[in-house]
Order: structure tokens, then sequence, then C-alpha cells
């Protein structure tokens, strides 16, 4: 399934007077699989995105290099990976699409019609927290805009973040720990979180009336990374023997071994509480809120589409903070 300039290691000569490059239909179409090949992360995991065999997106990608002249990719033993030119013609294909995007939307704003892909990346383990708004709007999106297609991507922060910086996604719902001067930030909401401890803990069993912020720095904190708060360290101590997570749910499963404290959002631990699995520690005095912002690249043109999501949201664009 390798392509011919994949593996041959002899893409054509370069020569100094190539003719400019005239896209056709079939050239978008052979892009929009080269980007989702990238996208991807290779070949076989593009096949469910692209819904056609591993064959034919072999052959697409062989095309397209046949195309342009230029070997993209390596596809071997060693796994998929961009060449030089491949980078460039990546980023040059979100850029290009972004502009057909732009294009289709100001006619369609025209027309007084929202159309278009609304690629949305969001942090995993939200989707029990009321305060976000990322629901209701989607629900007033799709019927007040049904020909608008949903791109949602649950992932860690710094994903988020690079997906909204290389133009994969048009925006980001996020935790903001410290502002970044490639984003433009709107505030949403603030997640409510506490330190819990499962069954099995010393703690676990041990009334709040007998416990105090110094005993809890005497036991084992969860390091939560990017979750960055200075109120933290007014009830844990971290070193570098601390256990760490970079994920929520990969803080509670630390959580419920019995032998750690940790820091987890309250609509996320409200059902484990419920269960009898977790409880709560001093939650009057140990708690901490953390903003949750829309963020979209800084200085790019909102599109009709971006403005309708942002206000289902809620958001003033004009009120960056």
């Amino acid at each position: 399934m390798e392509t011919p300039l994949s593996n041959s290691g002899n893409p054509p000569i370069k020569t100094a007077h190539r003719a400019p490059l005239a896209l056709s239909g079939l050239d978008f179409k052979l892009l929009k699989v080269f980007k989702a090949v990238v996208e991807a992360g290779g070949f076989s995991a593009a096949q469910n995105e692209l819904n056609v065999g591993l064959a034919a997106i072999s052959k697409q990608i062989s095309d397209l290099e046949i195309r342009i002249g230029m070997r993209l990719c390596t596809r071997g033993r060693e796994g998929f990976c961009l060449t030089e030119e491949g980078s460039l013609v990546y980023q040059a294909s979100i850029d290009l699409f972004a502009s057909v995007d732009n294009f289709r939307d100001r006619l369609s704003c025209a027309q007084n019609e929202i159309i278009g892909d609304l690629g949305v990346g969001v942090i995993d383990n939200t989707i029990t927290d009321v305060n976000s708004p990322l629901v209701a709007a989607l629900q007033r999106i799709n019927i007040e805009s049904p020909k608008v297609r949903f791109r949602l991507y649950a992932s860690q922060l710094d994903e988020v973040e690079r997906g909204v910086v290389e133009g994969r996604l048009v925006a980001g719902i996020v935790p903001v720990y410290q502002k970044r001067e490639e984003f433009d930030y709107f505030k949403l909401y603030d997640e409510e979180s506490a330190a819990y401890c499962a069954e099995g803990h010393p703690l676990f069993s041990v009334a709040d009336s007998a416990i105090d912020a110094e005993t809890l720095k005497q036991h084992e904190f969860i390091n939560h990374r990017y979750a960055i708060h200075q109120e933290k360290s007014h009830f844990a101590v971290y070193d570098s023997f601390s256990a760490a997570a970079s994920q929520v749910e990969a803080v509670a499963i630390l959580i419920k071994t019995g032998r750690f404290l940790g820091f987890l959002p309250r609509h996320y631990a409200a059902a484990l509480v419920e269960r009898g699995e977790m409880r709560a520690l001093l939650p009057d005095l140990v708690h901490y809120s953390t903003p949750f912002s829309l963020i979209l690249r800084h200085n790019t043109v909102r599109s009709p589409l971006v403005k309708a999501f942002a206000q289902a949201l809620g958001v003033d664009l004009k009120s960056n903070g």
C-alpha cells in the first residue's frame, strides 16, 4: 500500500521554472484526503474519517504527490511521517480550506444562511458540568442553522490549543491557567473543584471536625499537571516523587486506589461521592475555581459561523478578556 513517491526516495527533480499549480476540483479532493490522513496520524487511522479503504487512500496520496511533484510522507515499518515538503503542504492546505470556508460563509451570510464545518475542541470530562453552555449552544446552532456540520473533539488542553493555533479547530473551550498571546479569550463560566479521597484511604472515615489543612499536608496529593492553582499550596505539598496525572479521569483513578488525595471538579466527583466511593475533604475550606473560556486564534477574521457559535454561547466577541 506504499505510495510510489513515499518509498522510492527519488521524487521528481524540482525544476527552477516549474509552472504554477492550477488547482482543479480533483486537487481539492486530494488535498482534503491528505489533510485528513495527517490529522488522523496515518493512512489506516484515516479510513473511518474518509469512509474509504486503505488502497483508495494510498492511491489518492500517490496521485497528489505526482500531481504536485513532491514527496509528502513516508509510511513503513517506522510509521507515518511527514516530509518537510509534506508539512508545508499540510499547513498551506489548512489556510486554503480556511479561505474557502470564509468565502462560502460570506456568500451564505449574504443569503441569510449559515453553513460550514464547526470544528470545536473541548476539554474532556466536562459533560457533567451544568454551568457549561456548550450543549445548549450546539442545540441552538443545529436548530437555527441545520446545514452546519459539527466537528467536536474532546482532548487535553495542549491538544485543543494546538488545534486552534494550527487552524484545524475554529474554537476551543478550555480551562484558563495562564493566558497565551496566540489567543483571544472570552469568559464562559467557572468550574469548582475540591479535594477528595477514596475508600481505603486513612482519612476516608475521619470526620471533618478532626481534620484541618495541616492534616492534609501530611498525606500525598496527586500532582494534576496543567491544573496550576496557587491555592493548592495551602493544602498540598508536591515534590518530584509525587504521583502525577494529566487528565481528570487519571486523577480519579489514582484517588480510587486509596493511596492518594487529589483535586477533582465537583461535577465530575458528584456521582462517585453519591455511590460512596469517594468523599470531599473540608469542602467549605479546601476548594478553588477554574475559569473556562472560549478561545479563538488572535487577529483572525471571525466568520459568520464563529459569530453565531459565540452568540449561542452567550459571548460578546467585542469584549475580549
